[in-house]
C-alpha cells in the first residue's frame, strides 16, 4: 500500500512538473510572438528613422545596428541654427545628418532612447506608462508634450495589443546607455 501511495505521489509530482514546463513553454511562445509582432510594427512604423543614429554609407545614411533605437547620441554636437531660418514662408523644420535631432517652431527635439536601459531608456517604464504616453502624447503619460516629428497621434490609433507588442519588443532589445538631451524651447527672435 505504501509503495502505491509513493508511486502515485511521484507520478503526481512528475505530472505537475510536466504541466509547469508545458505552461512555461506556451507562455514563452506567446511572448516570442508578441515580440515578433512588436519588431514588425517598429520596422513598419519607421521608428529607426529617427530613434537610431545613422552610419554614412555610399547609399546614404543607414541605421547603425550597434546603436539600435538608442536615440540622439549624447555626445553629438548641436549644429548652429541660423537665426530666422524657421517660420512662415521659410523652412518648417531642420534635422541633423542622422535624423535624431529636429528643429522647428516648437524648438529643438531629440529622438528618445527607446532601449531598455534603466537609467537613460525605457528600462524603468511599465507597459501602462508606455501605452498612456502613446495615447496622450505626454512623456510618461503625464509630463511634458512629446514634440515633433514623433507621430504619437498615429500610434495612439493602434490597439492596446499592438502597443503592448511594441513595448515587449523594445524591452527585448539590447539596453544602451545614452542620456538624450532634454528639448530646447524655441528661441525668441
Amino acid at each position: 500500500m505504501k509503495v502505491k501511495i509513493v508511486t502515485l505521489l511521484i507520478i503526481g509530482f512528475l505530472n505537475a512538473l510536466l504541466f509547469q514546463e508545458i505552461t512555461l513553454a506556451s507562455e514563452k511562445n506567446k511572448n516570442q510572438e508578441l515580440i515578433r509582432r512588436g519588431e514588425y510594427l517598429v520596422s513598419y512604423g519607421g521608428c529607426n528613422d529617427c530613434h537610431t543614429p545613422k552610419l554614412s554609407t555610399p547609399k546614404g545614411p543607414e541605421p547603425d545596428p550597434n546603436k539600435l533605437l538608442s536615440g540622439h547620441p549624447s555626445t553629438a554636437i548641436l549644429p548652429e541654427i541660423p537665426p530666422g531660418i524657421i517660420g512662415p514662408e521659410k523652412w518648417g523644420a531642420l534635422t541633423n545628418n542622422d535624423l535624431t535631432l529636429w528643429v522647428g517652431p516648437w524648438g529643438v527635439s531629440f529622438a528618445a532612447n527607446l532601449t531598455p536601459d534603466k537609467r537613460t531608456g525605457l528600462g524603468s517604464w511599465t507597459e501602462e506608462m508606455f501605452i498612456k504616453t502613446m495615447r496622450t502624447g505626454k512623456h510618461l503619460g503625464v509630463g511634458r508634450e512629446i514634440l515633433p516629428p514623433m507621430p504619437w497621434f498615429s500610434l495612439a490609433a493602434l490597439t492596446d495589443k499592438d502597443l503592448k507588442a511594441i513595448f515587449a519588443y523594445l524591452k527585448s532589445i539590447k539596453p544602451i546607455e545614452n542620456a538624450v538631451p532634454q528639448p530646447i524651447p524655441p528661441q525668441k527672435q
